[in-house]
């Protein structure tokens, strides 16, 4: 009697009929030794009772993961690349490292998809226009981008908090305080962080029936320096705000600064909160209010999605927004009364 035609089976079909991951059953179709002989048994077992031929995935591509995060690795950037290498080393992944203000100068996304021995790449608020993502995109190199300074398309795969979350949590608890006039440090006009939380911010403003006045909204690099010079500018208003909010916890500490040299006690003259909760929040005085962000989820999640990206997965979520939690501290109070 002649057969039919072999039927093809998925991968999926077959974890599903032997009761295993479907990273179980790839190894035993790539036939890689770290499967128990009694499982690699069961799989095969499960191939033969659904009568079909399972066609091997291929294998990731192999190489080392390039990271580009063209800034000083403190604070902020430093705790997302800490989680990379380290997800990446859990995962046999060599890592190549391109960091440092000075590598903001240097043409790289170009290069990337030539490169001998890289397989992919994860980039870290890319300064370069949005256009050289899309053409390296375009090359056929995987790489996912961790929190994107400018939108990038749909199909390219990103990272990154909810930052309008995370400004609206945070000034809405003022607004609970009974702040109306907000002082805004907000980061530079071209992020796309800085244009959520801005609208986060006046999303909460809103609920309260309350206009936000663009006279207290002053954009700058997110520094120390920036923090306390705009407060400054800010708190010499003879209509000063009751509370500022910076764009992170270096302009936050920069305007608790300010309010000191200015005689201001916070929170009883002063409310002051910042936003990424890193390990300076809990050293100023007093401690900073700020919206926390997951930091070393977003380096971890980074690699998980690029794994995949290399894996020939398909990925239908491809930009992510991770929770953001606000945090509760010392710097901010009820709202003072000032005298006009």
């Amino acid at each position: 009697m002649k057969q039919g035609p072999v039927t093809r089976v998925t991968v999926r079909d077959i974890a599903a009929h032997a009761g295993v991951s479907i990273a179980t059953v790839s190894r035993v179709l790539n036939e890689q030794s770290h499967v128990a002989p009694e499982t690699r048994d069961l799989v095969q077992r499960a191939i033969t009772e659904l009568g079909g031929r399972a066609v091997p995935r291929r294998p990731a591509p192999p190489g080392a993961i390039y990271v580009r995060c063209p800034y000083v690795l403190t604070d902020y950037f430093g705790l997302i690349v800490s989680s990379i290498a380290e997800t990446l080393d859990l995962h046999d992944r060599q890592l190549v490292l391109n960091a440092g203000e000075a590598a903001q100068h240097s043409d790289v996304l170009p290069t990337l998809a030539g490169r001998t021995g890289i397989a992919g790449a994860i980039i870290v608020l890319p300064p370069e226009p949005g256009s050289e993502l899309v053409a390296l995109q375009a090359a056929g190199f995987p790489f996912v981008v961790v929190d994107p300074r400018e939108q990038v398309p749909r199909d390219i795969a990103a990272v990154s908090a909810a930052h309008f979350a995370g400004a609206r949590s945070l000034t809405g608890h003022l607004v609970e305080l009974g702040h109306r006039r907000i002082g805004l440090l907000a980061g530079p006009d071209n992020w796309l962080a800085s244009n959520a939380r801005r609208a986060g911010h006046t999303s909460a403003l809103a609920d309260a029936g309350v206009l936000p006045d663009p006279s207290l909204a002053l954009p700058g690099e997110p520094t120390v320096r920036f923090g306390y010079q705009a407060a400054q500018r800010l708190l010499d208003r003879p209509d000063r705000p009751t509370a500022l909010l910076g764009f992170n916890d270096k302009a936050a500490s920069g305007a608790l600064a300010a309010a000191a040299e200015l005689g201001l006690r916070v929170p009883e003259d002063l409310s002051i909160a910042g936003f990424d909760d890193i390990d300076l929040a809990q050293a100023t005085r007093p401690t900073l209010t700020t919206v926390r962000q997951p930091l070393p989820e977003m380096g971890r999640m980074a690699v998980s999605l690029l794994l995949r990206l290399l894996n020939r997965h398909r990925l239908d979520a491809l930009h992510i927004e991770l929770a953001t939690e606000l945090i509760i501290r010392d710097s901010t109070g009820p709202a003072a009364r000032i005298e006009s």
